[in-house]
């Protein structure tokens, strides 16, 4: 599935409203719609000039959404929410969710308060288990490999329930905005 217009992203994002899962591997039941949201203004308050970094807090999720019920690893539903974004917002944002597997599975390679994350950070639980050095190693070599962990960092932040991110419609020009730029991007290819 491809998404093609910030309309059928929002229906998306909003379907699971009130639903419960476990996110970041904490066990605690999270709210998809209400996790999304304040990933997002995590981006937002330590990255308030990069809108693709924030919108890829906003979807970074959809995986889950595309194909309910599919236990699929993490790596896996990253790579097909990359695949169903990359139309309407275009190739940073689509990396970005498709790097958050990755990013995952590098923060876990490496001990608590040791490496690329926060000192007392929750390392989170490994569906799809941590890097192996070599595999660290490459994905550091990615361009996108430091926003990749920023994506994860604040999503693994975003768990917490004592944040008001506000509501899904805040986003909509944001939304607009990164698809208009990718259309125009699209138009010029």
């Amino acid at each position: 599935m491809e998404l093609r217009s910030v309309e059928e992203l929002m229906d998306l994002l909003h379907a699971p409203r009130g639903a419960r899962n476990t996110a970041g591997g904490s066990g605690d039941p999270v709210d998809p719609y209400d996790h999304a949201l304040r990933t997002a203004a995590l981006l937002r308050r330590s990255h308030p000039a990069d809108k693709e970094l924030q919108v890829a807090g906003l979807v970074h999720g959809i995986g889950r959404l595309l194909r309910p019920g599919d236990d699929t690893g993490h790596t896996d539903r990253a790579q097909r929410a990359a695949r169903a974004i990359r139309p309407l917002l275009g190739e940073r944002v689509s990396r970005l969710v498709g790097l958050h597997g990755a990013a995952r599975r590098y923060l876990g390679a490496f001990p608590p308060g040791r490496g690329p994350s926060a000192p007392g950070a929750p390392v989170p639980a490994r569906l799809d288990g941590p890097m192996t050095p070599s595999e660290a190693a490459a994905f550091e070599r990615d361009p996108l490999a430091a926003d990749a962990v920023t994506l994860r960092q604040a999503d693994e932040a975003a768990t917490v329930d004592c944040l008001d991110a506000g509501v899904l419609e805040d986003w909509r020009t944001v939304l607009e905005l990164v698809a208009a730029r990718q259309s125009r991007l699209g138009a010029l290819d």
